[in-house]
């Protein structure tokens, strides 16, 4: 026999506790569940402790160009990687901890430590728990998309995940991918005193921007000593003794390069392959992601999906407080915004730079042409 929700939160990202507490603040018993850490990507392995490791990063940087400012700093600068993860893994807990007690503290909200999946459009198991509800919100995330690359499965590799337990430093590092994830982590490495190469399979850096922002952003990069290979159209891997060798076949030479280190960087898929959704009947599109409509919702009356898992707005958070106190407010969620928050929704990039004072990098970076 099932227990009864009024509604039941799949994932604790970052929309899922907000929405959670606010549904027990209208008065609705409320299941929260979560199979892994508490607070999602952002919290444990994407915005909070990659800003945490920029910031880091950016300390040694201004300490090595310190006589820039007219600053004199000893040569040599070294950085403590075991202290730097220590310090981010800090941020972590601590935030990590304020989403739980949010969560357990708050009256009408159950938080379960569960693997959760569908049994019907109304009932969820969570873990040996079968649980009920008229509205159900799919806030489950992506994780990282590894390309069939060949080699790829001979060779250890990194993702944005396992590149927050590393406590060394790498030689060099490859990053195969030159959008957002992968040139934070570039320029933030860089920073921290390795080799780095970008390689990117299309002729420019983060191809969704304007050509002007992807030439801005390579010349800030290059300007740190990180290499950048475009064009990469057939990317293969292997091993070499100690070494990891990636084979670019661009028109440049050289062909390959050798590194020490390799992190993926291609791209997110969703968290839908064991969600059940075929037997809630729910509807996902070609990749995974969940169909939604401009209010969220699937089409299954009452179950909504939130965040990257719909695939609208990738490790960002579409939904606003306003439309997350809508369907707080309305159970049955008709009375939700009918705006498509996706078509604003804005993207970032944490690219460190003091050439943004200069006037000839604000003309050329943000100055649009005439018609765009």
């Amino acid at each position: 026999m099932s227990e009864h929700y009024d509604a039941i939160v799949i994932g604790t990202g970052q929309a899922g506790p907000a929405l959670a507490v606010r549904l027990a603040k209208a008065g609705r018993k409320t299941a929260i569940i979560e199979r892994k850490r508490i607070g999602g990507t952002c919290v444990n392995n994407g915005c909070i402790p990659t800003k945490t490791l920029i910031a880091s990063a950016r300390a040694a940087h201004v300490a090595r160009t310190a006589a820039a400012w007219g600053v004199v700093v000893p040569p040599g600068v070294d950085v403590d990687m075991r202290a730097v993860k220590a310090r981010k893994d800090g941020v972590v807990k601590q935030s990590n901890e304020g989403v739980t007690n949010w969560l357990k503290g708050t009256s009408g909200v159950t938080l379960i430590h569960a693997h959760a999946r569908f049994e019907g459009p109304r009932t969820v198991h969570a873990g040996d728990a079968l649980l009920d509800a008229p509205q159900i919100f799919v806030n489950v995330g992506g994780r990282t998309n590894v390309p069939p690359l060949a080699g790829i499965d001979q060779v250890p590799h990194l993702d944005n995940v396992s590149m927050m337990d590393v406590d060394t430093l790498p030689r060099h590092l490859v990053i195969v991918g030159g959008s957002y994830i992968g040139l934070e982590f570039a320029q933030m490495y860089r920073r921290f005193g390795s080799e780095v190469t970008v390689v990117e399979m299309e002729p420019r850096l983060i191809g969704r921007e304007d050509p002007e922002v992807c030439a801005a952003i390579k010349d800030i990069l290059e300007a740190e000593g990180i290499t950048i290979r475009l064009n990469a159209k057939c990317v293969a891997v292997r091993r070499d003794g100690d070494r990891i060798v990636v084979g670019v076949d661009c028109e440049q030479e050289p062909r390959e390069i050798a590194a020490t280190h390799l992190l993926l960087a291609t791209g997110r898929r969703p968290n839908t392959d064991d969600l059940g959704c075929d037997r809630a009947g729910i509807a996902l599109d070609k990749r995974g992601y969940i169909v939604v409509d401009d209010a969220l919702r699937t089409n299954v009356e009452g179950i909504f999906a939130l965040g990257d898992v719909n695939g609208s707005c990738q490790l960002g958070l579409r939904v606003t407080g306003d439309s997350l106190d809508h369907l707080a407010a309305h159970p049955a969620g008709r009375a939700c915004h009918q705006h498509s928050y996706a078509h604003v929704s804005p993207s970032l990039l944490f690219i460190r730079t003091c050439a943004i004072e200069r006037a000839d990098f604000a003309e050329r970076t943000w100055r649009r042409p005439a018609g765009r």
